[in-house]
């Protein structure tokens, strides 16, 4: 049943959290118990234990929507090895419903909305408007509508009472990182409890997104393989965001597609989510199933641009730098990198450690041989991840805010290409920014010919 708001009472709230954390403690104590011994059925009777876990963490995040919803996603694209290997399909199918969005609210409730922002009544907006939603997020839920020009738009409205229920949520997010850790023991919670307070105030700001749009419209505006709608600027507001409609396949429709489809989309999903800001500057940190649609030419439309940071060309000289230390397996040169950039103190004993956990973060993409990505990987590297800021040694460790971003990036991107079975010689794509040599695939030569003259990969450190 459709609601007409996002209630935000935090003590009903906690309470649905409460029980819902305690059901999964006791499930997961008794998955213990029954992996004691390491017997095949008392693993796989442990394993259903988990998967009614991971049913009980998708009701939660899926609940609180917001930008604690983004960890549930992150955790339906990403995987960290919180299963045995034969029940992972079932628990990523699981957690993929999270993909797909949360409950619509009511078309009443969401009317309302669109004309307080828009300051006149609907139809004097729009010429027609579907009352059924086409995507439900986070956030704000997704309808098709018609200008009266005759322009089809998709018009992302939050729903009514987000931001109060997205700071009830705040204040329980404890008790969420609580639930998730019964489930992912290791998981460095802090550093999520951090990104999702940062991120809060800009995801609720729709106007701040809309800007964000407009530059990567802009910037992707009649590339030959990438499309990013465009926005309709004048009809955008705090609460309301309207672009160009896109009609597409989503995500999962391809995972069976073709060896040869799924290889060309990997190297898509890679261009766009890392060779594209090392170019024109503008980095979505956002690779997820639900921000992509595979148009029927070819062609992927990436939507959906609230996690968003704009690199200067210091940033990007530094990013390249520690990039091509990593490549050269030279742990002097990137702490050297790191240490000025105030992330970690001068001290050698750091350079090897680190040096290990750059390269599993980022070794795929230096492969000099056609490689499959595994999903599996991610996991790896999370729990190198965790282990590493567990360490002493590492207490003081603060990546700048782009390298971060970068790294979350590139894990969801390792996801994405896990899922697809991609396979490539990643190398020759990451050749173009780490070393400017000449592309030498199809999509390279093609990407290379759109943006010359408009965007140069600029790779010197600007002091």
């Amino acid at each position: 049943m459709k609601s007409d708001e996002i209630k935000g009472s935090r003590l009903r709230r906690a309470a649905q959290m409460t029980g819902v954390a305690a059901n999964v403690a006791a499930r997961e104590a008794t998955a213990r118990a029954m992996s004691v011994g390491g017997t095949p059925g008392g693993r796989e009777a442990a394993g259903r234990q988990q998967l009614k876990s991971a049913e009980a963490l998708v009701k939660v995040f899926a609940g609180m929507r917001g930008a604690a919803m983004k960890v549930g996603q992150t955790l339906s694209a990403v995987d960290l090895g919180l299963v045995p290997e034969e029940l992972r399909p079932q628990f990523q199918e699981i957690l993929a419903t999270l993909q797909h969005g949360a409950d619509p609210v009511s078309f009443k409730a969401i009317t309302k909305v669109i004309e307080r922002d828009l300051g006149e009544k609907l139809k004097v907006s729009f010429a027609d408007i579907d009352p059924e939603p086409i995507a439900a997020a986070s956030i704000g839920q997704v309808h098709r509508a018609t200008l009266h020009d005759g322009r089809d738009v998709a018009v992302k409205v939050q729903y009514p009472g987000i931001a109060e229920a997205i700071q009830a949520d705040m204040q329980n997010l404890r008790l969420a990182l609580k639930l998730l850790s019964a489930i992912a023991p290791g998981i460095d919670t802090g550093a999520i409890a951090c990104e999702i307070r940062e991120r809060i105030t800009e995801e609720l700001d729709y106007e701040l997104e809309a800007s964000n749009h407009r530059e990567m419209a802009r910037a992707y505006r009649g590339h030959p393989f990438v499309v990013v709608p465009g926005i309709v600027t004048s009809m955008c507001r705090e609460r309301v965001l309207v672009s160009d409609f896109v009609d597409g396949a989503r995500f999962a429709s391809l995972l069976d597609a073709p060896a040869a489809s799924r290889d060309r989309i990997g190297e898509i999903l890679v261009r766009f989510y890392l060779n594209g800001p090392l170019r024109h500057r503008l980095l979505n940190g956002d690779p997820h199933p639900g921000n992509t649609l595979f148009l029927p030419d070819g062609r992927v439309a990436f939507l959906d641009f609230g996690f968003f940071k704009h690199l200067g060309d210091q940033d990007v000289g530094q990013l390249l730098a520690s990039t091509r230390a990593t490549y050269a397996g030279d742990a002097d040169a990137l702490l050297a990198v790191v240490c000025e950039l105030g992330a970690l103190p001068a001290d050698p004993q750091l350079a090897a450690p680190f040096l290990e956990n750059y390269q599993a973060i980022f070794g795929w993409l230096m492969a000099e041989e056609p490689l499959r990505i595994d999903a599996s990987q991610t996991a790896d590297m999370m729990r190198r991840y965790t282990s590493m800021r567990g360490d002493d040694a590492f207490a003081k460790l603060t990546l700048p805010a782009e390298h971060f971003v970068l790294i979350r990036s590139v894990m969801l991107l390792i996801g994405l290409l896990g899922q697809l079975r991609a396979t490539g010689t990643w190398l020759d794509v990451a050749r173009e920014w780490l070393f400017e040599d000449a592309p030498v695939t199809e999509l390279g030569r093609l990407e290379a010919e759109f943006f010359k003259g408009r965007f140069a990969y600029r790779t010197e450190i600007v002091a």
